[in-house]
């Protein structure tokens, strides 16, 4: 199997095939926006190839060079089960520079609509080299724990500066402030629940 960059029309297939379907709006980029963020190279939507069959997906948005965030990674409805998802943490840690810090986002149990599931993906991702940082985040008022694959144990601070950075990059301020809160903080307000929005 190999991991590589889809061409526009597989890219458009992905999306809708398996994106769309795996996650809620609240967490979807519009296809749109990951086309423009291809076009500004700060996007690599890495796509898992089975001879000519396309099996899985980890798009990664990168930031500072040296740091990225996984932003999805999925696998086809007919493949899931069958070990591709390590294969692609396995594969994209190979593909990418070595010494790249890449951060994680995983639905945090206390507040996921299925807390048994948000478990087994921490589970999953820990598993397959995931450290954990000592910060969550709300985005788009989902509260997610925050992951990270390095060789070595990065500062919460470092870690917070760089994952604000990607996404202060691509949004507004006033977006920012209204639906971005890296690190959460549990005495807030809630952050809305809407549909990933960039500008």
């Amino acid at each position: 199997m190999e991991l590589k960059l889809p061409s526009a029309q597989q890219l458009e297939r992905v999306y809708y095939r398996d994106l769309k379907s795996a996650f809620p709006p609240s967490e979807l980029k519009p296809l749109e926006n990951i086309q423009a963020m291809c076009r500004d190279n700060c996007y690599r939507p890495w796509c898992l190839f089975d001879g000519g069959e396309l099996v899985g997906e980890c798009f990664l948005w990168t930031g500072h060079p040296g740091w990225a965030l996984l932003d999805y990674l999925c696998v086809s409805q007919d493949r899931r089960n069958s070990g591709l998802g390590a294969l692609m943490i396995k594969k994209l840690l190979r593909a990418e520079p070595e010494g790249m810090v890449i951060l994680g986002e995983s639905e945090a149990p206390i507040h996921a609509p299925d807390p048994a599931l948000a478990e087994r993906r921490l589970g999953f991702y820990a598993r397959n080299q995931a450290r954990t940082a000592g910060y969550d985040t709300d985005i788009f008022g989902v509260h997610y724990k925050t992951l990270y694959w390095s060789a070595a144990e990065v500062p919460d601070q470092a870690l917070i500066d760089e994952h604000r950075f990607i996404y202060q990059s691509r949004f507004s301020s006033e977006k920012y402030a209204r639906f971005v809160r890296i690190p959460r903080d549990p005495n807030a307000g809630p952050v809305p629940l809407e549909p990933w929005i960039e500008n």
